[in-house]
This record gives structure tokens, C-alpha cells and sequence, in this order.
């Protein structure tokens, strides 16, 4: 894994081309991010870079957070992350060192990590989306029912657990998404913004990580290859 950014989701736009064509972005800020603390091998085990993001008032932070970052030569900051790196590429980072939109620069596609929108509890036709009961005459109050679960006793066929992975009715969405080779269409480095091709995972002022895709579709792989 190599440069990950930390960013905020501002919200969505469209650029107009020249033909009269339009394309629909995520606005990102991006940064800037500062190195606070650099893992290594030999030290921690593996090799990692972590990263601050974010101003905070000091009585808002904590004494733990503010001495940490105190050591990089910075105000406390409200959000850390570590991205791990290969051992050879250690030396490329310092303590203190700012990290901004600027090193995505020439980086065509992206992948973005956030939170999915909170969706409470849902049953089964929205979160799985189950076809639910017959409307038809004879079917009791029950239309969006899941169904019989009887013959799902566990994993052995009988017992009092439900066998595992069964789709039932709770808590939808707020997880972790990874939205893959997003194309970078705009980089604003006066103002720290990214502009990307599509939706990524999360509501507006959203805490997201940027990275260079690390695994791309066929198609983009071959116009990376013919770029």
C-alpha cells in the first residue's frame, strides 16, 4: 500500500466540456495532511506512516493528543490514520511533513474509502431487497414479511441458533465502503480540492481517505497502459 490522503467530502457538482457534454464529480478537500509519526520494522514491527488531519482547539483535544502532535511540530489535529508502506519507501517521509493534494498529482484514477449513511434498522425488502409475501387474497397482514427461518436452525441443520449469515431485518448501512478507480477529473492545489468521476460512500463534510488505485478495471487498465 503505498500514499493515502485524508479529505473531506464537500458535496457534488458537473463540469460542462466544450461540446456540451457534462460530467458528474464529488468534490473532495484534500489535506493538508502532516506526518505525525513514522512506524518502522525494526521499532514497531511493520512499516507505517501516520497522518494528522484537521485543526481542533487544544481544550477540545486531549493532553495525549496534544504532546503527540506537539512532537511533529504541529497543532493538535482531529483526525489520525497510518497507512502502511514498503520498508524501502520510509525514507521518502519525515516527521512534520506536509502532505497535500499536490501528491496526486499525474495520478489518473483513485480509490475512496467512508462510512455509508446511517440507515437505522430496516427490514428485509429494503435492506436485502426481498421480494416480500403475495398481495393476493388469502396472504395475512404480513406483505413484507422475511418468510419461515425454521429450517435455518444453525450451521448443522438443527439447534437454537440461526445458521450464520442469514439475511434478517437490522441495522443498514454505516460501514465501511471502498469505491474503486474513481477517474480524476479536477486538481485545484490553490484550494486543496479533488474532483472525481461519480459518488463515493458518505453524506457532506464526510471524514474519506484517497489513495492511488491499487486495483484496476480492465478497461482503465488499458488507458492507463495507452497513457
Amino acid at each position: 500500500m503505498g500514499l493515502a490522503l485524508l479529505g473531506k467530502k464537500i458535496g457534488m457538482t458537473r463540469i460542462l466540456a466544450e461540446k456540451g457534454g457534462s460530467t458528474p464529480v464529488t468534490v473532495i478537500e484534500v489535506g493538508p495532511c502532516v506526518v505525525t509519526q513514522i512506524k518502522t520494522l525494526e521499532k514497531d514491527g511493520y512499516s507505517a506512516v501516520q497522518i494528522g488531519f484537521g485543526e481542533v482547539r487544544a481544550r477540545n483535544s486531549t493532553m495525549a493528543n496534544i504532546a503527540h502532535d506537539h512532537k511533529a511540530g504541529t497543532g493538535p489535529k482531529r483526525r489520525h490514520r497510518e497507512f502502511k508502506i514498503a520498508a524501502a519507501d520510509a525514507g521518502q517521509y519525515q516527521v512534520g511533513q506536509t502532505l497535500s493534494v499536490k501528491n496526486l498529482e499525474g495520478v489518473m484514477f483513485v480509490d475512496v474509502i467512508g462510512r455509508s449513511k446511517g440507515k437505522g434498522f430496516a427490514g428485509v425488502m429494503k435492506r436485502h431487497h426481498f421480494k416480500g409475501m403475495c398481495a393476493s387474497h388469502g396472504t395475512e397482514r404480513k406483505h413484507r414479511s422475511p418468510g419461515s427461518i425454521g429450517s435455518y436452525g444453525s450451521n448443522r441443520g438443527f439447534g437454537g441458533g440461526l445458521l450464520k449469515g442469514k439475511k434478517m431485518a437490522g441495522h443498514m448501512g454505516d460501514e465501511r465502503v471502498t469505491v474503486r478507480s474513481l477517474d480524476v477529473v479536477r486538481l485545484d492545489a490553490d484550494r486543496n480540492l479533488l474532483l472525481v468521476k461519480g459518488p463515493i460512500p458518505g453524506g457532506k463534510n464526510g471524514i474519506v481517505s484517497i489513495r492511488p488505485s491499487t486495483r484496476l478495471y480492465r478497461s482503465k487498465a488499458k488507458r492507463l497502459a495507452a497513457a
